[in-house]
This record gives structure tokens, sequence and C-alpha cells, in this order.
């Protein structure tokens, strides 16, 4: 079924995001600072980097117990979604370097946790980052039949305990992306011609997905299977490491959007979407623990998912800076400014917001 072309309002009579553009820019103009990243960054990309790689080598160079493994398994997972968070992600977006090849080979880093540039870039820049919060557009809402995301997903009797289950099954992001995710992306972006800048040379894309898998499992089970450890050790720890990212790179994201104060609108007949891009983005857009610095510095700064949804090409750790005069500037025109106080908050709400979707419609206020 071809996808109903969509359309953003042109009209924004107050100017908003034109006078917030203007004055984000003044800012880096003023302070003569990049909108790319700087030595914090690049500090973060080390800490997050030797949270990956250091557990591993450990592992594999010392006999260690298993309690300890499982614990260094976990810590590779928290490692594997860090450097998702801070380095792979503004790489993608361009904004980890005023250097394309950096940017490149930082983005490259997606291959080591499973992913795939050309699809993660589709996906991520092209369809969640336009369409935001739009069912049938916007694939970060489509979880499939077992979890309803929106109150314009068909419901099912299951969805009535998604409360209960639906934090266990976040932890499988990243095996799905492992195992089947990027090939079926791969096949449907590119028989719809989807691409964020040029468009891949199918063959070369395939080449590279395949190839990347290949050298992704040789790190992950061959690597480990070839040093003298059990089949049945490298599938646990493998589990574990996934499970761990999994659940936290599901989470952080589900607490942007998938929250009570958040709208999913749907176009009219015609295509229309009722606001412009930028307005649409408030509306449908979440940020949690603006004061926390341990939760902004290991999620990447995706805690202000408003700054960065406006702004997706300026570096995470301007966030801070700018999210005062986005949040100053919504207010004078009288928009929404999402925000909970705390990460736990936070969690809280989108638990209650599962709950709400997973009633029968009809039963719904």
């Amino acid at each position: 079924m071809t996808k109903q072309t969509l359309s953003f309002s042109r009209t924004d009579s107050a100017k908003f995001f034109r006078t917030l553009n203007k004055r984000v820019n003044d800012y880096f103009k003023d302070n003569d600072v990049k909108r790319t990243g700087n030595w914090e960054l690049y500090l973060k990309a080390i800490v997050m980097f030797s949270l990956l790689i250091v557990p591993l080598v450990l592992i594999l160079i010392f006999d260690l117990p298993g309690w300890l493994q499982i614990i260094f398994m976990m810590l590779i997972g928290i490692g594997m979604a860090g450097v998702g968070m801070n380095v792979m992600h503004d790489a993608n977006h361009g904004s980890f370097s005023s250097k394309k090849w950096v940017n490149k080979l930082m983005g490259s880093s997606i291959y080591i946790l499973a992913g795939n540039d050309y699809n993660w870039k589709v996906q991520h820049n092209v369809l969640h980052h336009t369409y935001t919060n739009i069912q049938g557009h916007d694939e970060d809402i489509d979880a499939g039949r077992i979890i309803r995301f929106s109150k314009h997903t068909k419901w099912l009797k299951i969805h009535k305990y998604q409360k209960y289950y639906a934090f266990f099954l976040y932890g499988l992001l990243t095996v799905n992306w492992a195992i089947t995710t990027d090939f079926k992306q791969t096949f449907q972006y590119l028989k719809r011609k989807l691409s964020y800048g040029e468009f891949p040379n199918p063959a070369t894309q395939w080449t590279k997905l395949i190839i990347g898998k290949i050298l992704y499992y040789f790190i992950w089970i061959v690597l480990p299977l070839s040093l003298g450890f059990h089949w049945w050790q490298v599938l646990i720890g493998f589990f574990i490491m996934h499970y761990t990212a999994g659940i936290i790179l599901s989470v952080i994201f589900q607490l942007a959007h998938v929250m009570p104060n958040t709208e999913m609108p749907l176009p009219d007949e015609n295509g229309n979407m009722k606001n412009t891009w930028a307005i649409h983005q408030l509306f449908t857009t979440s940020n949690f623990s603006p004061k926390s610095w341990l939760v902004e510095f290991y999620t990447g700064g995706l805690n202000r998912q408003v700054e960065h949804h406006l702004f997706s090409h300026i570096s995470h750790v301007h966030y801070r800076k700018i999210a005062k005069i986005v949040k100053e500037t919504a207010g004078e025109f009288s928009l929404p400014y999402n925000e909970y106080n705390t990460i736990w908050k936070a969690i809280s709400e989108h638990y209650n917001q599962l709950k709400v979707l997973g009633q029968k419609p009809a039963l719904q206020a």
C-alpha cells in the first residue's frame, strides 16, 4: 500500500521558528562557538568506547568468574548504548565534527553496535525527525502488534497487559536489530527509494550490510568461541549485552514521544498537517531530567529531545545552553514546552501512558 504524502502547514503568522532560529544563531555567533562537537564530546567518546571495549578485552584475556563476566557484559551493554547515544547519534546527524570524514568514521560505529548507517539514517533522520509521532510514517511508534504506542493503532486484547510486559520486551530492541530488522529495512527502504542524502547503489548497500553483519558476528560470537568459551557462555553473554543496551535505548526513546503530554496528530484527508514542522515538534516531543548532569552526560543530550528535534544539526553538548532560549521562545509564542523534572517521573508517566493505551478504546475517556 502506498503511504499518503504528507505536507506540513507553511502558515506561521507569529513567525515562531524564524524568531527561535535567529536567537539560536545569535547565541553561537555572539559566543564564537561552533555548532559541532568539542573537547567535551571527544572526552565522552573515549569514556563510552572504553565502557564498550575494556570489559570485553578483560573477559577475553583473563579467566574471570562467571558472576564477574555477567557484570562485565552488562557494562558492555551500557557502553554499547552510550556509544550509540553519544557518538553514533551525533555523527550520523553530521554534528559530531565539522569534518565530514570524522562524522562518517564515528557514524560507522553503528556497525559494531549491530546496525547499519543507511537504515538508521532513513528511519531516524528522515522518517522519525520529519514525521514525528505520525501514525503510519514514524516507525519509532510502530511496535508491531505486540505493543500499542498510539491511540490510532488497532487495539488488541493483549494490549490490556502491555503495562506489565512492555518494559521486558524493550530489551529485545538491539537483538532484533542484530538479527532481522536491518535486512527488512534495507529491502523496504530501497524499494521505496528512500535515502538521507544521495540514494545508494542497491548492490553496494546489500554488500555493506552483509559484510557489516559478518564482522559484527565475528567480534561478538566467533572470536570468543575461538578463544575457548563454550557456546552457551557466548550466547548468554551476547543476550545480556544486548538486553542491557536494548532496555536503555528503548526507554530513552519512549520517554521522548510516548507520553501523556505529547500528541500524535493525524493529517486531514488531503494529507495536510495542522501545524508547521517546527511547531509540530513541540507538540509531539518531551524532555526529562533537565537538571541532571549524569543523565545528560550519559544519554548524549537525548533527555533534551525538544532541542534535538528542532536543531538536530547541532551537537548535543550545546543543548543545555540553547534550552533556555527554546523554552522562553516557546512560552513567548504560547506554545508547549513539554518537560518532566526527573527521569523517574518520566518513566512513571510513560508507564501510565502504556496503561491508558492498553485500555479498550470504548473505555477510554
